[in-house]
């Protein structure tokens, strides 16, 4: 299921959305029809239609109809001069989430079927697909230059890999040739977006899915998952891997699957996202009705268990910084409550006592419903609903005593932010070999089978893998440092 270099691609009950990956690394045009056929041809009202029958939803985070999105661009369209345009969110900002990369480095033709039908169905002759790594990049400029000339027109654009760049009002101004950054405003994509025209912007999953069901029809489409939410969903697991699976799949089974617990709780929905305890999370299913049901969002896709030996209130202030510091630095709550909170955060970690916890709802409460975007709430709800789930861990730590854990560094973040090496203490090393059999990318043997270095680097992507060879260590010999 997971391999070195790239997101690990794996499918659950239903290899439809990825056919083909078990033959080729990457689909090319030629693999891509031979594995999902040609498309057949639809009428536009036909593809809203059938968007509708299968209740497609965005991928991306908010989960917005996609018959509805495809409706308010062809309404605004007609009353103005009829253009309009389609634009991929590929850019994924989300440390935790690998599910759009994958699709777009592996099976980039099945994203452009699914934009070029979207295309069709508001009569766009602009396709903007929007991403942020220049591999990604090159991947769909390859897949473009695959298709060959004709029919409409498919360009990539290359926008700065930050958090707030996948916000709709981000993306279009950076597309518009202006800074990448949110709008403030409340402007609908469907009435004013790419160059001014009513714009099409949905996440790059939701257009894979579009091009499958295209294939399959509506009845097809819902032979897989709940009645009531058909399909199946991508899901990026741990950080590390990227798995398909029906709708209504148990939570607890793809954390199994993926060769993982639950732990102290399951992190969904990325860092905007909300905590699962483990009994949740044994008992939640992959679909919006039952995460609901447990207070939690699926949101772009990312399950994130959190390992029993690693420091909860830790983990959850690295995070906060982080996302303090992605700010877009456009409004107070921003550019001042954030910082403010991933403070008092630490300093309450820190044991900063009881009034370093009071301090940290109150600057919760002051940055809530007053951002530009909403990242100051996203923010905030994944601290509220940390403090909701290790009650405990927050409060030991704030009074001095702690859980006596270090921060290993289980929720991934930019490996630039954190660079670490994995480190071998020679006095317990047994030469099991072991670690390199899990990082065979960053452990290399000599010739008495040992680590043939002490201290060895280790890529952001690979993080979750150093942190299964340190807990999997027989001699405990492992351990991360930063």
């Amino acid at each position: 299921m997971n391999e070195p270099t790239r997101p690990g691609l794996g499918c659950v009950g239903a290899p439809r959305l990825l056919t083909g990956l078990d033959r080729a690394p990457r689909l090319d045009r030629e693999a891509h029809l031979a594995a999902h056929g040609p498309l057949p041809r639809y009428h536009p009202d036909e593809l809203v239609d059938l968007a509708a029958d299968i209740d497609l939803r965005g991928r991306g985070g908010a989960g917005f109809p996609f018959a509805r999105k495809l409706r308010a661009v062809n309404q605004s369209a007609r009353g103005r001069d009829g253009s309009t345009a389609v634009v991929v969110n590929g850019s994924e900002g989300e440390p935790s989430c690998l599910k759009d990369k994958a699709l777009l480095l592996h099976a980039p033709h099945l994203v452009l079927d699914g934009a070029l039908l979207a295309a069709a169905a508001v009569g766009a002759e602009d396709v903007v697909v929007a991403v942020t790594r220049p591999d990604v990049e090159r991947s769909v400029r390859d897949a473009v230059a695959e298709r060959g000339p004709g029919g409409r027109q498919v360009r990539v654009a290359l926008l700065p890999e930050r958090f707030v760049t996948g916000e709709g009002t981000s993306m279009i101004n950076g597309l518009n040739g202006g800074p990448t950054l949110p709008s403030g405003q409340r402007v609908r994509t469907s009435e004013r977006g790419l160059g001014g025209m009513p714009t099409l912007l949905s996440n790059t999953e939701t257009y894979a899915q579009f091009g499958v069901a295209a294939r399959l029809g509506a009845a097809g489409y819902r032979s897989v998952g709940l009645p009531a939410e058909p399909g199946t969903v991508l899901l990026t697991v741990a950080g590390s891997t990227v798995v398909e699976v029906p709708t209504g799949t148990s939570l607890a089974y793809v954390l199994e699957l993926c060769g993982t617990r639950p732990g102290q709780g399951v992190l969904v929905g990325g860092y905007h996202g909300r905590w699962l305890d483990p009994g949740s999370a044994f008992g939640a299913e992959v679909s919006r009705q039952s995460l609901a049901s447990f207070g939690a969002v699926l949101g772009a896709g990312a399950v994130l268990p959190l390992p029993e030996d690693t420091c909860p209130a830790g983990e959850v202030a690295r995070v906060t910084r982080w996302m303090a510091k992605e700010s877009a630095g456009q409004c107070g709550p921003c550019v001042r409550g954030l910082p403010a909170l991933a403070d008092v955060l630490e300093e309450a970690v820190g044991g900063g006592g009881r009034a370093a916890l009071d301090a940290v709802e109150a600057r919760m409460r002051g940055v809530l419903r007053r951002g530009a975007c909403s990242h100051p709430d996203g923010t905030s709800a994944f601290v509220a609903s940390a403090l909701t789930a290790f009650p405990d861990e927050f409060h030991d730590h704030a009074l001095g005593s702690g859980c006596g854990r270090r921060v290993l560094g289980a929720l991934p973040l930019p490996r630039d932010e954190s660079p670490e090496r994995l480190v071998v203490d020679w006095t317990l090393c047994k030469g099991h070999g072991l670690c390199v059999d899990i990082l065979p990318d960053v452990v290399r043997l000599d010739a008495d089978g040992y680590p043939a270095q002490a201290s060895m680097p280790v890529p952001g992507r690979l993080r979750p893998k150093a942190l299964r060879a340190v807990r999997r260590c027989p001699a405990l010999a492992l351990r991360i440092q930063e």
